[in-house]
Parts: C-alpha cells; sequence; structure tokens
C-alpha cells in the first residue's frame, strides 16, 4: 500500500459516510464493494479491512429496513476507518526520475541506483522531452535522448506510458530549475515543476550543477524548481543558508517556509566522482589508439565562459586547439557543454556559424577526442588533469586531486599559450613545474597546493571534498533514505 492509496481510500469512505447521513444506503453499499475491490486489488484477499467492509453492506441492509440504527452505521465505519489506518499502513513507495539531459542526469542517478536497489520502491527512471528556444522565445527543435543515452544500468520508462497524473507518484526527483524561464531550451511543459507538485506527495528538486564557492546568484535560489519543490537537495549548510536566506527575501513563506525546503545532504554528482575508477571504463578503439601513452587533458568549455566571452572566446578556442595539435606528449579530451550549441543558436546568433566551423575543423582534424557522449565521469575518470573553464565541473574534478587549470580567454593568455603548455607533461607528473598566464586552481587563484616528491597534490582534495556536506560517495543513498522516511513515517 502506498500513501496515496491509503489516502484515497479514507477520502473515498468521508465521501460514503456523508452520502450515508443524507439516507442514500444504496449508494453506500455501491461505493463500499467499489473501495473493497481497490483494496483487493493492491492487497490481495483476507484482509481484515474488507471483512469490514463486507459486515458495512450487510449493516446497510438492515438500517434500510429498520433493523440497524445510523448510529450502527457510524460506529462501524469508524471501525473501517480504523483497520485502514492501521492494517493498510504504507509500506511501499514509487518514485520517477525525469531526466532531460542525459549528460546533466548524474545530478540523480546514484539516488535511482539506492531506490531500484530496495525491494519496498517502484523506481522509474523517464527521459523526458525538450525544446530548444528561439531568438524570440518561442519553441524550436524538440529532442529526445532515450535509452540508448544511458547506462545499462538504468532501466528506462517510455514517458508517453508513465502517465504522472495518474499514477501519482509518491515522490518526482527532478534537476531542471527553470520550468519556462530559460532563454535557451524547455523541458516539455508537461514536466514544469509547477505542474509536477499537484501529482505528487514530494517533489524533490537537485540542482544539476555544483557549486566551487559558499555564495550563488540569487536567480538559482528563486528559480522554478525551487519556488514549486517541496524539498531542495542543496550540496553543503553554508550554500543553504544562502539559499534560505535569498529564497526569504524574494518570496518569504508564500511557497513553504525556506528553512523546511532547503536540505543540506550534499550532491549526487560527487559520487561517481568518489566511487569511479580509470579501470571501469572502456574507451572507443579509435580513441585508444588516438591516445597511446599520452597524457589526457580533459578540455571543458561552458556557457557561461561562451555568453561572456563572444568573440575573444572563439579566439580562444583555435589558440587552445592550435597548441594541442602541435604536441605529441598529451592529448586533448574536448567536452564543450551539452549546451553550446543551443545557447549560440539562441543567445549569440551571429557567433554560431563560427563555432560550428571550429566544431567541425576539430573534429575532421582527428588529432583530439571530441566527447558530445553523456558519460560525464568517463571523462574524469580517465584524463590525467583539468583544463577549461570555471564551471561545476571545476568542484567535481577537484575531488579527484588531479591538476586543474583554469583558462582566460582575454589576447594576451591567447597569445602565450605555448608557455601554458610548455611544461605539461611535467606539470601532470608534479604539479608544481607550471608557468602560465592561465593558472592553477587554488582557493585564492595565486597559488598552487604543496605537492611531494612522488607528484601528490596535498590538500586539493581534502579542500574541494569540504565543499559537499556528504564527501564520502554516498549523498545518493543518504537522500534516498531521507525521502523515503518523509515519505512512510
Amino acid at each position: 500500500m502506498r500513501v496515496h492509496q491509503q489516502r484515497l481510500i479514507l477520502e473515498l469512505l468521508k465521501t460514503i459516510y456523508e452520502t450515508q447521513v443524507d439516507g442514500f444506503y444504496a449508494d453506500c453499499q455501491e461505493g463500499a464493494i467499489g473501495v473493497g475491490e481497490y483494496i483487493e486489488s493492491i492487497e490481495g484477499e483476507g484482509t481484515q479491512t474488507v471483512a469490514l467492509l463486507e459486515e458495512y453492506c450487510e449493516l446497510l441492509f438492515k438500517a434500510n429496513n429498520g433493523e440497524a440504527s445510523e448510529k450502527q452505521l457510524r460506529r462501524h465505519m469508524i471501525k473501517i476507518e480504523n483497520s485502514v489506518k492501521t492494517e493498510l499502513k504504507p509500506t511501499r513507495i514509487e518514485i520517477a526520475f525525469l531526466s532531460y539531459k542525459a549528460s546533466m542526469s548524474d545530478s540523480i542517478e546514484s539516488v535511482f541506483l539506492s531506490a531500484k536497489g530496495d525491494p519496498d520502491c517502484d523506481a522509474y527512471w523517464i527521459p523526458i522531452p525538450y525544446f530548444d528556444r528561439n531568438t524570440d522565445g518561442s519553441f524550436g527543435t524538440m529532442h529526445f535522448e532515450g535509452a540508448e543515452c544511458y547506462s545499462d544500468r538504468l532501466e528506462v520508462t517510455k514517458w508517453q506510458e508513465y502517465d504522472v497524473e495518474a499514477r501519482h507518484p509518491d515522490v518526482i526527483f527532478t534537476f531542471n530549475p527553470y520550468d519556462g524561464n530559460n532563454y535557451v531550451t524547455s523541458v516539455h511543459p508537461d514536466f514544469y515543476s509547477e505542474r509536477l507538485r499537484d501529482h505528487t506527495e514530494l517533489l524533490v528538486y537537485i540542482p544539476y550543477f555544483v557549486i566551487i564557492g559558499d555564495s550563488i546568484a540569487d536567480h538559482f535560489c528563486t528559480a522554478a524548481g525551487c519556488v514549486f519543490s517541496h524539498k531542495a537537495i542543496i550540496q553543503s549548510e553554508k550554500l543553504r543558508d544562502e539559499y534560505t536566506r535569498m529564497f526569504k527575501e524574494a518570496y518569504g513563506v508564500r511557497f513553504g517556509k525556506p528553512e523546511d525546503k532547503f536540505i543540506a545532504l550534499g550532491s549526487p554528482k560527487f559520487d561517481p566522482v568518489i566511487n569511479s575508477k580509470r579501470d571501469d571504463y572502456g574507451l572507443p578503439e579509435n580513441w585508444r589508439k588516438l591516445i597511446g601513452s599520452k597524457k589526457i587533458v580533459l578540455y571543458n568549455t561552458s556557457l557561461w565562459a561562451i555568453l561572456d566571452g563572444n568573440e575573444q572566446y572563439l579566439k580562444k578556442l583555435r589558440c587552445v586547439f592550435d597548441t594541442f595539435s602541435k604536441r605529441d606528449d598529451v592529448i586533448l579530451w574536448w567536452r564543450p557543454h551539452p549546451l553550446s550549441e543551443a545557447t549560440y543558436s539562441s543567445m549569440r546568433r551571429q557567433l554560431i556559424d563560427e563555432y560550428e566551423r571550429i566544431v567541425a575543423s576539430y573534429k575532421s582534424a582527428g588529432w583530439g577526442i571530441y566527447d558530445d557522449t553523456s558519460d560525464l565521469h568517463r571523462a574524469i575518470a580517465v584524463s590525467d588533469a583539468y583544463y577549461g573553464d570555471w564551471s561545476s565541473l571545476v568542484t567535481m574534478y577537484g575531488m579527484t586531486g588531479k591538476p586543474i587549470v583554469i583558462q582566460h580567454y582575454d589576447a594576451e593568455t591567447c597569445v602565450s599559450s605555448d608557455k601554458l603548455f610548455g611544461k605539461l607533461t611535467d606539470t601532470i607528473d608534479n604539479y608544481k613545474d607550471l608557468i602560465y598566464k592561465d593558472y592553477v586552481m587554488h582557493d585564492n587563484n595565486d597559488v598552487s597546493f604543496p605537492v611531494s616528491e612522488d607528484g601528490t597534490i596535498h590538500g586539493q582534495k581534502e579542500a574541494f571534498s569540504s565543499r559537499s556536506t556528504i564527501s564520502d560517495g554516498t549523498s545518493g543513498a543518504i537522500i534516498y533514505k531521507y525521502v523515503k522516511k518523509q515519505i512512510l513515517s
């Protein structure tokens, strides 16, 4: 029995009682039979509650003939209600996990895996469609990333076959923050948080990103995912305080008490970073041949940099690719943000042709890896160092303890990028040898973490681990345990 099912039964009993008071005993009998059949469809035959319903039908017959009183009917109805509350106490939970961009779905994946491993939970992984936004804000092309975009560990349910309204899952997980307020994309309106809230006991929003510091832009804290969710999972206590403060300033308690809405339970995005090893992942044969014995540099480009850098950012891309194409000791593994092209198309339309030419040129040259797959964590586990923009990936990569270099895209940096990569191989093996115009990641952005003779980077992993309340790879399991308790207690 699920919470929604038990509540429905109690609501039906209330309706039957009101009909009983009005004296329509035949309607009451029909309703009681229907409730009994509904209970047996869930619990099977032989429950005490159904037996009481059968007795109630007999009592109605007697009352209709003047052989039983309204008081007897009322007392018997109380027995039935108490039986529903005790015998049919909810023990099962159903959860729908809604994913639209496969490459962002690591924000809920480990929660799903924990739910799927619980025999008392019915967990459904449901990819949903999303739309590009045209420059005028209207919906453009619809996209759908189905089962082929996800790991075999995720048993996929087709969105057309799961009626959220009819099934009323106990919990819905979403990582979409914006509903219809994003300039680049929009999930299908059927899956806006504002609508989902009405079709579940607990709508849970987990951000698709993680934060590197202790502050966050206010629009993230007041987005639709936060507004309409019953609970929003935040990666650290300090960030929870920021979310709570900014949400309260914007909305007060109109959408729930902020102190109760925001819960610091880490981020599931960290779980696979912490738990995965290089050997866990296979590579396409052509990639393996290309890599050989070279060091692998993961190159990450972000949406914020695209919008901020404009034409200069494209020059930076060409400069980086030109530099790496001349090296035989390292290989570049480029993972552009999955919404890069859509962002250029919607918000930097005048630059989309040039960006597409750069991508095409990089692919056709064949000296580097272009990774537009959904498997971000393979790139993190297999690579030897990070280079690129500030983004959530920096926080995640920091958990590995491997070197991180943040790129600048000003003209001076672009000209001198040969100096940046002059000793890149040594940098990966011995972090302190790098001389650069771009800089090594550090809290103060100017000093690297100390390095021992064996190349171990002291302090980096610990520093990044402190950015999350849960940093041992169990955030997903803890979140699942939390929501199950919320539903069944």
